[in-house]
């Protein structure tokens, strides 16, 4: 069927104007409604309508000749009256629905239904209170551990600065370390505690930038990376607005150090890793680019960070047992919708947890990660499945995955309701802050061992 062009130009369709008071016979009208086509000063040919009015067929719409005059024709005032508008106030249905009371059940007697109703809303009203009371007080314990780091400034740069092996020996240092490094002495503590395994001299980065660069302009640099390279930055950090490819101060040194990261990995074969910039522009944020690199370079070279990097699946297998051990529940429940760590391990660890908390508490995590080493990476992923742990029994197996990557439909709405951004951190709509976390990290004390965590990582992970 062929329809015909709705920008081209027709006579006025029959089908188009039957809700029109010209469409009806003029017998049909009120006495004081004129026809539309009816013009006393045009003269015209007499209409359709009149001339088939006798007829029992559906009447056609009158035709008026063009004249200069002539405009569209416009609904009559009778047409105005009838406009649908929206209601303001709950609607009919809406009065009479119970919204206490599945529907599948009994319907309640109207004074029930008020009154749940009515204790429905105030148990609303006590829980934004007491929801407000916990941010306040999280807000307070987040202001005074500040506090103490700056008063303990002279503790770090006197003793810690001087031998930092020091808290691997000392109780008291060692707490301290994990309260927080300040953010002064972050890039010195960050170099030390990853040290150089791998023997970098001061040059690497400014050889293997130098290598990159020939690359590209020769054309010979990998395409696919270059891609995922400006993708990674282009949604690296949002709320910072620092590697904007616009307007980012740090968009073409975040760029620089990927291409060398690159070049350096292209011995070995290995290509780009997606999640990497976010490691990059956490570096760089505390240090400069050359240092940055070399620290960058063996932290991402550690043995259960290679294993992410490479795309070794027995990691997976370490966490579940350790869930097994300190969370039979959280366990038993993903085995029973056939989730496993790699539906989520991977996305929280390549960027280091960057994309999915905040940059305060991630910040605190990378303090005591480079200190503590790979077993603290399965030590703050398990406190994160213990504040998601009330989440986590959902029915549905899409409803728990879209929780787990952070995009619950209901969760999100709340944060919008409620003028939270949405660019930060994915479980920031869930609560997790940095102050609830490490309370899940400290309250793993009882149960976790380091003995079992060497011995997995000696039994199911490859020396590589």
């Amino acid at each position: 069927m062929v329809y015909p062009d709705p920008f081209q130009s027709h006579p006025v369709s029959t089908e188009a104007s039957l809700d029109s008071p010209s469409s009806l016979p003029q017998s049909d009208l009120p006495p004081d409604t004129p026809a539309s086509g009816d013009n006393s000063e045009t003269p015209s040919e007499p209409s359709i309508s009149q001339k088939t009015a006798s007829t029992p067929s559906l009447p056609l719409p009158a035709v008026s000749s063009p004249t200069a005059s002539s405009s569209p024709s416009r609904p009559s005032s009778s047409h105005k009256a009838h406009k649908i508008t929206r209601s303001i106030g709950p609607s009919v249905f809406e009065k009479v629905v119970s919204k206490t009371r599945p529907s599948f059940l009994p319907p309640k007697g109207r004074d029930e239904d008020q009154k749940h109703l009515a204790d429905w809303e105030k148990m609303m009203k006590l829980s934004r209170v007491a929801e407000e009371k916990r941010r306040k007080a999280l807000q307070e314990r987040r202001l005074e551990r500040e506090l103490q780091i700056e008063q303990s400034l002279h503790i770090w740069e006197k003793t810690i600065l001087q031998d930092w092996k020091i808290v691997h020996r000392n109780v008291a240092m060692r707490k301290l370390w994990w309260a927080g490094i300040p953010t002064k002495l972050r890039a010195t503590m960050w170099e030390r505690a990853v040290g150089n395994s791998l023997a970098l001299s001061k040059d690497t980065y400014r050889i293997c930038l130098a290598r990159a660069k020939r690359a590209l302009v020769a054309g010979t640099f990998p395409t696919t990376s270059l891609s995922l390279i400006e993708q990674d930055v282009r949604s690296t950090l949002p709320s910072l607005h620092i590697f904007h490819p616009d307007s980012g101060p740090m968009y073409e040194e975040l760029k620089d150090m990927l291409y060398a990261w690159v070049v350096s990995r292209s011995d070995e074969g290995l290509g780009y890793v997606q999640g990497t910039a976010r490691v990059a522009a956490m570096i760089l944020l505390n240090m400069p680019a050359g240092p940055g690199f070399i620290v960058m370079k063996n932290l991402l070279e550690r043995h259960c960070m290679r294993s992410f990097y490479g795309g070794l699946s027995t990691k997976d297998d370490n966490f579940d047992t350790l869930l097994a051990d300190g969370m039979p529940k959280i366990y038993f429940n993903f085995k029973q919708h056939q989730i496993s760590p790699s539906a989520y391990l991977q996305e929280w660890i390549v960027p280091l947890f960057l994309d999915h908390l905040p940059f305060e508490a991630c910040a605190r995590l990378w303090d005591v990660i480079l200190l503590e080493g790979d077993a603290f990476l399965y030590r703050a992923s398990l406190a994160i499945l213990a504040v998601l742990e009330p989440r986590l029994f959902f029915p549905d197996k899409q409803e728990l995955l879209e929780l787990i990557r952070g995009e619950n439909k209901a969760a999100l709405e709340v944060a919008r309701r409620d003028g939270r951004p949405l660019n930060g951190g994915k479980y920031e709509i869930y609560g997790i802050d940095e102050e609830t976390l490490w309370d899940r990290i400290d309250g793993m004390n009882d149960w976790w061992k380091e003995s079992t965590w060497t011995r997995l990582l000696q039994r199911e992970l490859p020396d590589i």
